[in-house]
């Protein structure tokens, strides 16, 4: 192997990781909703979880991603350090997919069959329908299956080109002597770990070293002891994650690493007694590709099959070694960073905080409302806590949405992105609103102030109308029913109707003496609250509507609704009757 050698060797490897981590992005995109819909499906059962982390990690390519995720999920609170375990175990099994893959290429035989299951004879045909995707095709889905059939011929073609260039080693005994080394455990494992360190990921370190099989001067005796060293530096990337977080996220990256330490240390000790003592014949021979992908994968899996049952065992030993920090008490972040490495996850928890905000803000208004009959101290000290709570959520999630929006998203994850930052600053005026509704109920308590029966009835038949538009909204705004929310802007319209005609009512008792200037410009105050909350409900559904057109006119929106949608007269007219306008 000359210099010539070794630098195709280093673009192989480079075309090999770019490749990897090209189709690991494409899965994911691909995967974007799937991935949200089974992670929101996370479990306390270990066997599930096992099973889910195997998926997830299967389909993006990246045991390190997978548990850089669980480590946030832990951090924000979403998940427990007990779901944690099982998810972990299945992400470790689920990276030994990537070196069956990467085996294919070892497929040899000269009868047609075997042949055509070499990656060399159809590899052209995913690169030109990968081609074909990115250039004409607009859907984002699309673009990240271009991404998958690109980054998995770029692989296969690193692979071939790094294991081109490393043949010519087998006819060099010094190749051979010095892997021999590796066979001794102690070398081996601390070599593996460190390049997988260095390589960030075990998948790339596995495919170099099947690569490097190919050679024919790599035995079983060698190849052991790095796959092992190669397991426990994939915890790498969790335990730097996990500097600075909760002590929940430092306990889920521990449970990694106890993992991978207690999975080596359980193999490790038969495996070298029955070494010295019995023998093992098959570990002088050399391994290939295909050889090392069954190591890999038998393993992990052993691993997984002795310690799932001891999932509980895990968790205490990481609560025993990772300490709460003394004097501690920092807040769980709302939203993760670390989510941010797998797109679709952050937008989904970000659309889990946004539809939180939106609970506690229909909260802070009910509640609000609910002083009109009867002055609570406690009700009123909830109505400010949650609007300060929805406060901070709003600014959370501005910041964090901008920062996503510019990290690849598919088009309907844009569009759902967009629908957020629209809306999150219309529910955290509706909380403003309701200290608004408390202030002036506050003021009329320490004034003494009362309104008249008529009044009071006028206000409470105008906030359940406000109250069946808000809740309307948050039907539309979680299920994306561009239907519930058209229903939303006839009840605006009635609402708007009722304040106008509160109002007038309000001037006839003034007239009439039944009711104090005081009393007035309070009623009228309430009153100018509940329209406000109504339009806001409005300028949310209008959002829902017309973000599933990939536009954003709420003016246009409304104007049209009310020239050219039939159901809207009809409904204007069912509203308008069951609220007595």
């Amino acid at each position: 192997m000359d210099l010539f050698d070794f630098l195709n060797f280093l673009c192989g490897l480079a075309l090999f990781l770019f490749g990897m981590f090209t189709m690991g992005d494409g899965l994911e995109s691909c995967a974007g909703g799937q991935l949200r819909s089974i992670l929101e499906r996370l479990t306390a059962s270990p066997v599930r979880g096992f099973f889910l982390g195997f998926l997830v990690t299967a389909l993006v390519q990246s045991s390190s991603a997978t548990t850089v995720m669980v480590v946030g999920f832990v951090n924000s609170g979403v998940m427990s350090l007990h779901q944690a375990v099982g998810l972990i175990m299945g992400a470790n099994v689920g990276t030994t997919v990537t070196a069956w893959l990467i085996s294919l290429t070892s497929i040899d035989g000269a009868a047609f069959f075997f042949r055509l299951l070499k990656p060399a004879s159809w590899i052209p045909l995913l690169a030109l329908a990968g081609v074909y995707f990115l250039r004409f095709e607009r859907s984002g889905r699309k673009k990240g299956l271009a991404a998958v059939l690109l980054g998995f011929t770029v692989l296969m073609v690193g692979m071939d080109t790094m294991s081109a260039s490393v043949t010519g080693l087998r006819d060099v005994p010094a190749f051979s002597q010095v892997f021999t080394l590796f066979s001794h455990p102690l070398a081996g494992i601390l070599v593996g770990a460190a390049v997988t360190a260095v390589m960030q990921s075990s998948s790339a370190s596995v495919g170099v070293l099947q690569a490097l099989s190919v050679t024919g001067g790599i035995r079983a005796e060698s190849a052991i002891p790095l796959i092992l060293g190669m397991n426990i530096g994939a915890v790498v990337p969790a335990l730097l994650s996990a500097i600075g977080a909760q002590t929940g996220a430092r306990r889920a990256a521990a449970v990694h690493l106890y993992i991978n330490l207690i999975g080596a240390a359980l193999f490790l000790i038969p495996y070298e007694l029955l070494r010295r003592t019995v023998g093992l014949p098959f570990l002088t021979q050399t391994v290939n590709p295909v050889g090392i992908a069954l190591i890999h994968s038998g393993y992990k899996l052993g691993c997984a099959l002795v310690l799932l049952p001891f999932c509980g065992a895990l968790e205490r030993l990481a609560v025993y070694t990772v300490r709460d920090r003394t004097g501690s008490a920092a807040e769980a972040p709302l939203l993760d960073e670390r989510l941010m490495t797998t797109p679709a996850v952050a937008l989904s928890q970000a659309r889990l905080l946004t539809e939180e905000t939106a609970f506690m803000a229909q909260e802070a208004f009910e509640k609000a409302l609910s002083l009109l009959d009867r002055w609570d101290s406690k009700a009123a000290g909830r109505v400010r806590e949650l609007e300060a709570a929805v406060d901070r959520r709003e600014d959370a999630l501005g910041t964090y949405l901008v920062r996503l929006s510019g990290l690849g998203l598919s088009v309907r994850e844009s569009q759902e992105l967009s629908t957020m930052l629209h809306t999150i600053s219309d529910f955290e005026r509706i909380s403003d609103h309701a200290v608004d509704i408390l202030l002036c109920l506050q003021e009329a308590g320490q004034r003494g102030i009362r309104f008249s029966d008529g009044a009071r009835q006028e206000l409470r038949l105008m906030a359940r109308a406000v109250t069946e538009a808000l809740g309307l909204t948050i039907a539309s705004f979680r299920s994306g029913s561009a239907d519930t929310a058209r229903q939303v802007e006839p009840l605006d319209e009635v609402v708007e109707r009722m304040g106008r005609a509160l109002r007038d009512h309000h001037i006839d008792r003034l007239w009439a003496g039944r009711c104090s200037v005081e009393t007035g410009v309070l009623f009228t105050d309430l009153v100018t609250c509940l329209g406000r909350v109504s339009a806001h409900c409005s300028n949310i559904a209008a959002c829902v509507v017309e973000m599933r057109h990939s536009s954003y006119d709420p003016h246009r929106y409304v104007r049209e609704l009310h020239s050219s949608d039939p159901d809207y007269a009809a409904s204007f007219q069912r509203f308008s009757a069951k609220y007595g306008l």
